[in-house]
């Protein structure tokens, strides 16, 4: 019966993308610090088109705009105000143009990133961030069928981005990002921001939100954070259909405050963990299944070939 029941769970999923930015990288973009994922659609968007085809050939649902690194934090302040809505827009187009000639449908996710820093909910300000925000929005959204904050810290930023994109008729999707420190793994699940995860739960339903996710953190602290969210989901049922998402990255453990006040955006590349090859990947992934996750993939440092190998679990 359990079997079964992981079977069905498995062919009902969402399947996301994986992580752009490394993905760039391993095929030869364009790629430095603190440009990250950015450099490519300034210097070479060719590129960019080719990891969107590179997901959906894997099997991805779902692909993501290439968005999170179009902020001043990136790209500085002067080349964000000269050329940031052109550079999103762009973002935006390549996206869809690869989802509507995949043969099959594929939704766009519209990514809105953390614009003051990634992890960092202490350097959160509404002020600096609204205006970002709202020309990330304003640009992606003829290209987008849902919007995917992603790598969010602190519930403050989460009510932002819902002000923000309210009204426009598009789903939300929250996704959250875990402490994922050694000690914070014997706590109840937090954010970044110390939050605990059941309030981001009920700050989500309360929302409005369509999904609510968990991303950019290793896979070990994911488990506990969607058994809180499926047991706040489950008491409230009749309440919200709130469905559950996780997308882990490869990297090794990285404390809540990693990038030091003075750090530089992504400074350094993190290692990878060889331990989370796709058939190491997938195992996790069909742990989060089991807990009650309905949508899947992969942050950063999986690609392709752990997507292909997820949908493959699924084929079978």
């Amino acid at each position: 019966m359990a079997a079964e029941q992981n079977g069905a769970a498995l062919n009902s999923l969402t399947l996301l993308d994986g992580g752009t930015g490394r993905e760039l990288m391993r095929i030869g973009a364009p790629f430095r610090q603190p440009e990250w994922s950015a450099l490519a659609l300034i210097e070479a968007p060719a590129f960019v088109s080719r990891v969107h085809q590179n997901f959906i050939a894997a099997g991805a649902d779902v692909i993501t705009t290439n968005s999170y690194a179009l902020v001043p934090f990136h790209i500085g302040a002067v080349r964000f105000a000269q050329q940031g809505p052109a550079l999103i827009a762009l973002a935006g187009r390549l996206a869809r143009e690869a989802a509507d000639s995949a043969g099959r449908r594929v939704a766009v996710a519209g990514s809105l990133p953390p614009v003051c820093g990634s992890y960092r909910a202490d350097w959160f300000d509404a002020a600096v961030a609204r205006p970002i925000l709202s020309t990330l929005i304003a640009q992606l959204r003829p290209c987008v069928d849902h919007w995917q904050a992603e790598t969010v810290s602190c519930i403050a930023e989460a009510r932002l981005v819902r002000g923000l994109t309210a009204g426009d008729g598009k789903p939300l999707w929250l996704s959250f990002t875990l402490r994922d420190d050694a000690p914070a793994r014997r706590l109840e699940p937090q954010l970044r921001s110390g939050e605990p995860v059941r309030e981001a739960v009920a700050a989500a339903m309360s929302l409005g939100a369509e999904a609510v996710l968990f991303n950019c953190s290793q896979p070990e602290v994911m488990g506990a954070a969607v058994n809180v969210a499926a047991d706040r989901r489950a008491r409230q049922a009749n309440a919200t259909g709130l469905r559950i998402g996780v997308y882990a990255n490869a990297f090794a453990a990285a404390s809540a405050g990693a990038q030091g006040e003075n750090a530089q955006a992504n400074v350094e590349l993190d290692e990878i963990r060889a331990d989370l090859s796709p058939d190491g990947y997938l195992e996790w992934v069909r742990d989060w299944i089991g807990r009650g996750a309905q949508i899947v993939g992969g942050c950063c440092g999986i690609g392709p070939e752990h997507i292909r190998a997820i949908r493959a679990s699924i084929a079978t």
